[in-house]
């Protein structure tokens, strides 16, 4: 398998979100940083969210995958697409 048909580590997940969301917050963000409880994004921008990583990561979010906490921080959303991939989030 080349290296362009591996699929994005965690490293290139969470640099992609972080992208987004600093661009829609206009805020410099951590991997680690409460996105919803801060104020930074409204529960309907996590529909975007949901959107952006099914459509980017090819997957699947249903049932208890949608609960807020799965979006809570960029760094819980990367783990959340690693597990729906069959990914261990240590790599």
């Amino acid at each position: 398998m080349t290296e362009q048909a591996l699929a994005p580590d965690a490293a290139a997940i969470a640099a992609d979100l972080l992208a987004l969301l600093e661009t829609r917050t206009r805020t410099e963000l951590g991997t680690d940083q409460e996105l919803f409880a801060s104020g930074l994004v409204s529960s309907m921008f996590a529909m975007e969210l949901i959107v952006h990583l099914e459509k980017n990561y090819d997957i699947a979010i249903t049932g208890p995958d949608l609960k807020l906490d799965n979006f809570r921080t960029v760094d819980r959303m990367t783990e959340l697409v690693l597990r729906l991939r069959g990914e261990a989030a240590d790599g």
